[in-house]
């Protein structure tokens, strides 16, 4: 079984450690049984020259704005367009299978909001939602969901 690939940005670090922890996570499953598939992280930043992807795969993404209220105009998002940008990249959105949202619960309407924008832009189920890090119960969620969606887009034999 392939790996299941996720691409993310990471500005402070969060995005970061939860992607290490499902990669982790993915490993402690895989090695329990060879079938569970394991997690490939690929992070995107202002350095990353911009490819045509090959295989399927999921999006994690934080959500930074200026301005706005995160339901009228007037929101700016900051720091993750590159991400947006490679995903749009050619053919790259028809490879992916979901979007993956983090924020501060605080935020209210803005929470995930850069995740949902990217699931409405390119036409991609809004997967699941953690909170700054994320938890193990969170990791555990997220990778069930993925494994899920991976298996319903992509039947094993």
């Amino acid at each position: 079984m392939k790996p299941m690939r996720i691409l993310f940005i990471s500005i402070e670090g969060n995005t970061r450690n939860f992607v290490e922890n499902l990669t982790a996570y993915a490993q402690k499953r895989h090695n329990q049984d060879p079938t569970n598939p394991l997690v490939v992280g690929k992070e995107i930043s202002d350095q990353t020259d911009f490819a045509t992807e090959t295989e399927p795969y999921f999006v994690t993404v934080p959500t930074y704005l200026d301005g706005g209220d995160g339901i009228g105009s007037g929101v700016t998002e900051l720091l993750t367009t590159t991400l947006g940008e490679y995903i749009g990249y050619g053919t790259n959105a028809t490879l992916c299978l979901g979007i993956i949202g983090s924020g501060n619960k605080n935020f209210n309407a803005q929470y995930c909001l850069t995740a949902k924008r990217y699931s409405r832009m390119f036409h991609v189920p809004f997967l699941a939602d953690y909170e700054l890090r994320g938890t193990d119960r969170d990791v555990q969620r997220i990778y069930a969901d993925m494994v899920t969606r991976n298996q319903e887009v992509q039947p094993q034999p």
